[in-house]
């Protein structure tokens, strides 16, 4: 069932968060945000916080409220929560990193070609309504730009699962139908600017 399905993604995120367990250490703190995902006209802010000498969990999340065209119905609403419990390879907040990360959406997608195997070609000429979640593994590095400032480059790749609703583009178009669609691909890229508080 769907609204169980929405429960479990929900309940692996929380699991997500305690992992690594619960004691901050709160000499590193870092706020960032992504620069590519900005591309998309997303508003996106993220928070990293250390764990250990080696290990960090990043918290981070975008949101899309506006259409793009009203008179052509072109928008790309939507929201993602996406967490990430990280390995540094030498010290956390510089160099490689190894991540396990999780993430929830809904999205009010139409009029748009997103250039990603994981998103219909149909997406131009139709209206996707729905929601996904998707679970991955990652691999970035991190520059040191200065005392507060890194430069971080991230991709990642897993599991893919939505459920959607298909409309004819129009504004209040004709119902289409549902489905169900799940794969393996990309499920994190980024390059991220990142400013440490403390």
């Amino acid at each position: 069932k769907e609204g169980d399905m929405k429960k479990s993604c929900v309940l692996a995120l929380l699991i997500l968060l305690l992992f690594g367990g619960g004691r901050v250490f709160a000499q590193k703190v870092a706020v960032k945000t992504n620069v590519l995902y900005w591309a998309t006209t997303t508003p996106n802010l993220g928070f990293e916080f250390g764990l250990g000498k080696k290990t960090s969990l990043e918290l981070f999340g975008g949101y899309n409220p506006w259409n793009l065209n009203k008179g052509e119905n072109k928008k790309m609403k939507h929201y993602l929560i996406q967490p990430e419990f990280r390995y540094w390879l030498c010290e956390r907040f510089q160099g490689h990193f190894f991540g396990i990360h999780a993430g929830f959406s809904e999205y009010n997608v139409s009029g748009v070609r997103l250039p990603l195997p994981q998103f219909p070609k149909r997406m131009k000429d139709h209206r996707y309504e729905g929601w996904g979640m998707l679970f991955g593994v990652s691999y970035g590095y991190s520059w040191i730009l200065g005392r507060r400032w890194n430069l971080e480059a991230t991709i990642g790749g897993g599991y893919l699962y939505g459920k959607y609703d298909v409309y004819d583009c129009v504004k209040c178009g004709d119902f289409r139908g549902s489905n169900k669609k799940s794969r393996f691909g990309i499920t994190k890229a980024g390059l991220t600017l990142v400013y440490l508080i403390k």
